[in-house]
């Protein structure tokens, strides 16, 4: 590869020549994810011939949006392809969080438990639990929390989930975060979460499991609904979207899960018969249809960041040669310095807004300053090119995104030419 048009975009040759080494080592891995990108292409695919999508399913409605074939078909597309009895895929859910709260109160009622086997859930949820208190939370409508952490080498704590669920008879939904948030455990493999919901339902049978599925769509070729999951939950603005939704959310699982969700979204007695797709369908089907290439650039960008900076002597998670369950990538530095200058990377090597530069802020749902760059198309989209991380010990930043392979790999050299040059690393 010529590295002249890198050097224009700010790259050394020290920096390119770094990142060209590493990318020798790592053609077969890109050669599997490819393989799995090409098995999930033709499962969207099959499943958009299956159902019928037609050019009439692209116009959408407005107003009550009664009859929307083509909102209709999408939920059809969406239950077969995370083979699920339905689906509810809206506009109106406006985030991941939005459609996780939305899952949640839906399916609880006053005097319910809501139980976390894997440990403090993401933090916007917290004041959606009311782990910390806020407006509305599951917690002001008498719904209660216990969770039971991961062990330390982060195993399943098998002993002390079984005794919570024989403990509290009330415990009607189980919620498992599949990938880490700001923490550095290991994200869950869709099998892991199989036996996780294999070993709850043995113990209590009746109860649902919900997974929050939000950056792990496409990254391997079996989704948690196939391991027994009731409910799978995600952001159209991750990895289903395609880069293309420009707002969204869906939760695909049993008919009586989605069925009460949609209720909750619009009104008793409405459910799914409202709620107009607005002119943005073809984003949706266009976008779900291109995700699994999309969530293929974005896995190469991930191992790629893993590999440069573990070799720089950073602790990276996963590590460089773990197999992948999500498309987030952490790295700790130990020192707030180093979480903004990689930062300040993705967003110079951003096609909107690379000339700002992001600073750490107060932003809602969050209980210290946060920094994010993601100069993107839709805003806020994390299957874009992006970066964020609380500023708080041990100063992890986490990186997601890039619709294309070039473009996740010139925002990784841009975060070590920025890094190189504040003076946080040195190359040989």
């Amino acid at each position: 590869m010529n590295n002249k048009i890198y050097e224009e975009l700010g790259i050394s040759k020290k920096v390119f020549d770094f990142g060209e080494e590493i990318l020798k080592t790592l053609e077969d891995r890109f050669k599997k994810i490819d393989e799995n990108a090409e098995y999930n292409q033709l499962k969207v695919l099959k499943a958009m011939q299956e159902n019928k999508v037609s050019e009439a399913c692209l116009l959408g409605t407005t107003g009550y949006g009664y009859n929307d074939i083509g909102r209709e078909k999408l939920e059809a597309v969406y239950a077969s392809v995370f083979h699920t009895e339905d689906a509810l895929v809206r506009p109106q859910i406006t985030c991941g969080t939005h459609a996780l709260a939305l899952a949640l109160m839906s399916n609880l009622r006053p005097g319910d438990m809501l139980f976390s086997p894997v440990g403090k859930p993401y933090d916007t949820l917290e004041e959606v639990i009311g782990i910390r208190p806020s407006k509305g939370s599951l917690a002001e409508y008498g719904v209660t929390y216990s969770q039971v952490d991961l062990l330390p080498d982060g195993s399943f704590d098998f002993e002390n989930i079984k005794k919570t669920l024989l403990e509290n008879k009330n415990i009607k939904l189980v919620t498992i975060q599949r990938s880490k948030g700001y923490q550095t455990r290991p994200t869950l493999s869709v099998e892991r979460i199989g036996e996780l919901i294999s070993f709850v339902k043995s113990v209590k049978n009746d109860v649902i499991c919900m997974v929050d599925n939000c950056y792990g769509e496409f990254v391997e070729t079996i989704e948690p609904s196939d391991v027994g999951a009731d409910m799978v939950v995600g952001s159209l603005i991750k990895n289903p979207g395609g880069g293309l939704a420009p707002i969204g959310g869906y939760i695909a699982g049993t008919k009586e899960c989605v069925e009460n969700a949609a209720f909750r979204l619009t009104s008793p007695g409405l459910g799914k018969e409202v709620g107009a797709s607005l002119g943005i369908l073809t984003q949706f089907y266009q976008g779900f249809f291109l995700s699994p290439t999309v969530t293929a650039s974005a896995l190469k960008g991930a191992i790629f960041a893993a590999n440069i900076y573990e070799k720089l002597g950073f602790e990276v998670c996963p590590n460089a040669t773990e197999d992948r369950h999500d498309i987030i990538q952490a790295v700790t530095f130990g020192k707030p310095e180093g979480v903004i200058a990689f930062c300040e990377g993705v967003q110079a090597a951003a096609p909107v807004d690379s000339f700002v530069n992001p600073e750490p802020w107060d932003m809602p749902g969050y209980d210290a300053q946060v920094i994010m760059a993601a100069g993107a198309f839709v805003s806020g989209s994390s299957i874009e090119l992006s970066a964020d991380g609380p500023i708080k010990p041990p100063y992890s930043v986490f990186f997601q995104g890039g619709l294309t392979w070039p473009h996740a790999k010139l925002g990784i050299l841009k975060t070590l030419q920025k890094l190189v040059d504040a003076g946080i690393v040195s190359i040989s």
